[in-house]
C-alpha cells in the first residue's frame, strides 16, 4: 500500500495529477478509514497504464473509454486513435515531401514553381 505521493513518486508524476485522473474518472482509487488514497499494487499499475497510454497521445476521455471493461469499447477507441496517429503522419509526410523541394526548388518563389503551386492547392 502506497501514499499518493509515493506512488506519484514511482510514476514520476506529481499527485496533483493523479488526482485530476481520479476526479475525471480515468482512475478508481480506495481510500483508508481516514479518507485518505490507497495506491495498491493495481492501483498503481492501473496508473501506469493511465501514464503510457498519455504518452502515446490518447487525451483521458479516451483512456477512460480505453479502460472499458469490454475489450470490443477498447479496441474501438484504439483503432480510432490508430487512425488518427495515421492520418496525422500521412499530413507530416506530404509537409516534409513539399519542404524538401523548396529546399531543392530551381525557382525563387514558390508561385513561380507548378509543384509547389500545386501543392498549396491541395487541402
Amino acid at each position: 500500500m502506497k501514499t499518493i505521493g509515493e506512488a506519484a513518486a514511482d510514476l514520476g508524476v506529481e499527485a496533483h495529477v493523479l488526482r485530476h485522473w481520479e476526479h475525471v474518472g480515468a482512475l478508481n482509487v480506495r481510500r483508508d478509514a481516514n479518507g485518505y488514497r490507497v495506491y495498491d499494487d493495481d492501483t498503481v499499475e492501473r496508473a501506469r497504464t493511465v501514464l503510457k497510454l498519455r504518452r502515446v497521445g490518447l487525451s483521458l476521455p479516451e483512456i477512460t473509454a480505453a479502460m472499458a471493461p469490454t475489450k470490443a469499447a477498447a479496441q474501438a477507441v484504439v483503432r480510432a486513435k490508430i487512425a488518427t496517429l495515421e492520418s496525422e503522419m500521412a499530413r507530416t509526410q506530404q509537409a516534409i515531401t513539399f519542404l524538401q523541394h523548396t529546399v531543392e526548388c530551381r525557382h525563387r518563389f514558390l508561385d513561380d514553381c507548378p509543384d509547389c503551386a500545386a501543392f498549396a492547392r491541395t487541402p
